[in-house]
Formats: C-alpha cells, structure tokens, sequence
C-alpha cells in the first residue's frame, strides 16, 4: 500500500518538527510518554472538543489527524525510526475520537472520560482486533492508523456498554 505522505514537513528545522511530535517534554522526558500523550489528549479533548457536535469534531479531528500524520511521520524519519515510543502526537490527536457521541451514553461526564482513557490506554498498548497490523503501514499513516483504530474501539465499547446498560 502506497499512501502518499505530507512532504510540506521537510523544510522545517527538526527541533521543531520532532518537539511538536513528541508534544515536548512529555515525550522525550516522561515515563510512559504514551500515557502522558493520551493524558494531555484527554485534557485537549475537555477543552477543544467538549462543547462541540459530532459535526464539528469530526471535522476538527481530521485536521489534527492530518497534522499529526505529517509530523509524526517526518519526526520518525528524522529519528532514524520507525514509530518512536517518544513520538506521541498520534495519542494526543485521536483522543476525540473516543468520545464521539458521548452525550448519548447517558453517564457521568467524568465516568466518561476516566472510562475512555482507560480503554483506550488498553486498546493503545495491547492493539488487540488486528489494530497491530495497521502499524505496518508506511511512514506518519502506520503511526497513526492503529491509534484512530484503537480511539474507534474504545468509543464502540463506551456505547457498547451503555446499550447494555439499557438492557436491564
């Protein structure tokens, strides 16, 4: 699979681009930088994403997607490596993506989102249902796909569990 990969990102200085990939001092000096990076995605989505629509957020998390595609990509080039634990803007843009349709699971706002970062850490790290095979894709797209993955499923298990909450 050939997917073409943003090539904007080469003319710009590599502390720059690897910084914004490692989200700075969270990647590159934390333990766990994927928990950090998901942390502050978690704090980016109560901010930004919160008051938005469906709509909106998607809209929105496309760009950040994008985004995150080039720079991790070209971070990971720079790097001399394939997908750096350092490098954690893919965590960090895909966290709205575990909260689509939060409103309607009809829990506690902070239920919500301790829920959902859990899942998603778990998803993250254990890259269970074949999300391991999309790391195989070239350059940014292979550090991010398995991550949207991995927010897609923990956003299905959050109205998963809902719905069978309803069942009773």
């Amino acid at each position: 699979m050939k997917l073409p990969s943003p090539q904007w990102p080469r003319i710009l200085p590599t502390r720059f681009v690897v910084g914004l990939a490692t989200l700075g001092p969270l990647g590159m000096k934390l333990p766990a930088p994927g928990t950090w990076g998901s942390l502050a995605g978690l704090l980016y989505f109560t901010v930004i994403f919160y008051p938005l629509g469906l709509v909106s957020t998607l809209l929105l998390t496309g760009v950040g997607l994008y985004f995150a595609v080039a720079f991790c990509g070209e971070a990971a080039e720079r790097m001399g490596r394939k997908d750096p634990g350092e490098i954690i803007l893919d965590e960090f843009a895909v966290m709205p993506l575990c909260f689509l349709g939060w409103r309607t699971l009809g829990w506690s706002p902070w239920l919500i989102l301790v829920t959902g970062f859990v899942l998603f850490r778990l998803y993250d790290i254990a890259k269970p249902f074949g999300i391991r095979r999309l790391q195989s894709w070239p350059a940014g797209w292979g550090i991010v796909v398995d991550d949207v993955a991995a927010a897609l499923a923990t956003c299905a298990t959050l109205h998963l569990g809902a719905w069978l909450g309803t069942l009773r």
